[in-house]
């Protein structure tokens, strides 16, 4: 489990961030739909919030991001929802609440809660702590008002009631301006009035306690914090990730792969030499080192058998790319390696030193596979040494 608590002025709920998310099109399934018995709709996020199908832009925002998240990682949009939770089992302080659920071999399942707790959980903590959970917020024209407060002698209180002189004080200290306007009345009046707190009963007198006056400017207001809280279950995400990314290969159903996004893969590339000639073993070695200075977690894979069978087995782990040192690595300069995609199959030829930096733009995201075909030679054979072919 992974949350985010995100606070916000409940006065204010606009994330200024709103509009980096606001032209997703993404399936929303709304209360009113359910209720109706109709299904999910393709909605622009910002359309959603401007018709009041989202509650505010800070819940609209982290359901922006989290849709983008769980894309990201490898999650179908086509099977991914965000349902709204019905009157009925919506929590009795909550403002709104969406979950995203995915859809599997199980059916609909709830992946992610994201839900605007209204001020619950700052009033609960501070009704427990009897400390106040506020933040301040400076005001735009300062506010004069006039203070009404009970100003006890405590001296007085303490010798008449001792040990409970400290509720008599709690209990003062919290006192409304029009109770105490009635109880100075009382105190003009006969002199004295009662309190009751904790089922103690106290009298008290002029001598205990006045009643104070004075102007007060405000340059700041005090509010409770209403907080958003997106709720990650991490286990059902990785479960739809992994459903989500398998794979069987088109015309032959005994090879398998897993399509994870290169930013989640465990291995963001594989280095292979087409066959265990020791003449390939230095260009490893470079490749392996130079992979690990730019940051890239790869896998090396010398072991015996055709490159077929091994580009089957990085497959079947879900390693993105491959990088492969053949006979034209060996007999020509520039030397030059074949880089593989894993989805497509497809093979680029590049010089060694610029393949360590492609392969990790390609893993965070700066470049597409796309972007590289379009600026390297795509691989059709070997050109010299012996001839090995390439099962794919």
């Amino acid at each position: 489990m992974a949350e985010i608590e995100h606070f916000v002025d409940p006065s204010e709920k606009d994330h200024p961030k709103f509009q980096n998310v606001a032209d997703l099109h993404l399936y929303l399934y709304s209360a009113k739909a359910q209720v109706s018995g109709q299904s999910a709709r393709k909605m622009r996020l910002g359309d959603a919030v401007e018709q009041g199908v989202i509650n505010n832009t800070v819940l609209g925002y982290f359901i922006g991001r989290i849709y983008l998240y769980l894309t990201k990682v490898g999650i179908s949009p086509d099977k991914l929802r965000f349902r709204q939770h019905m009157e009925n089992e919506m929590a009795h302080y909550a403002c709104d609440c969406w979950d995203a659920e995915s859809k599997t071999s199980y059916g609909w399942i709830e992946i992610v809660g994201c839900a605007d707790r209204s001020c619950y959980d700052l009033s609960c903590h501070a009704r427990a702590t009897k400390v106040p959970l506020v933040a301040e917020k400076p005001l735009k024209e300062p506010i004069s008002f006039l203070v009404v407060q009970f100003e006890p002698n405590k001296g007085a209180i303490g010798k008449a009631y001792k040990k409970d002189a400290k509720l008599v004080m709690e209990y003062l200290a919290i006192c409304d301006e029009c109770y105490i306007t009635e109880m100075e009345m009382l105190l003009n009046e006969k002199g004295e009035f009662t309190i009751e707190t904790e089922g103690k009963t106290f009298q008290l007198t002029k001598d205990m306690v006045n009643v104070k006056r004075f102007q007060k400017t405000l340059y700041v207001e005090e509010v409770v914090p209403n907080v958003i809280e997106p709720s990650f279950g991490l286990g059902r995400i990785m479960y739809t990730v992994f459903e989500h990314t398998f794979h069987v290969r088109e015309g032959d159903e005994q090879r398998t792969f897993f399509s994870f996004p290169a930013v989640v893969a465990p291995f963001k590339c594989s280095v292979l030499p087409l066959s265990q000639n020791q003449e390939f073993m230095p260009f490893v070695k470079e490749l392996s080192e130079a992979l690990t200075r730019h940051g890239v977690s790869h896998k090396v894979d010398d072991s015996s058998g055709s490159i077929g069978r091994r580009y089957a087995r990085t497959d079947e782990i879900g390693v993105a790319f491959g990088v492969t040192i053949d006979f034209d690595t060996v007999n020509k300069t520039p030397h030059t390696a074949t880089l593989r995609d894993r989805d497509s199959m497809r093979q680029i030829r590049a010089e060694v030193s610029e393949l360590p930096s492609i392969v990790r733009d390609l893993a965070n995201g700066s470049i597409t596979w796309a972007d590289v075909e379009a600026r390297y030679p795509l691989f059709e054979g070997q050109e010299t040494g012996k001839k090995e072919t390439i099962e794919e």
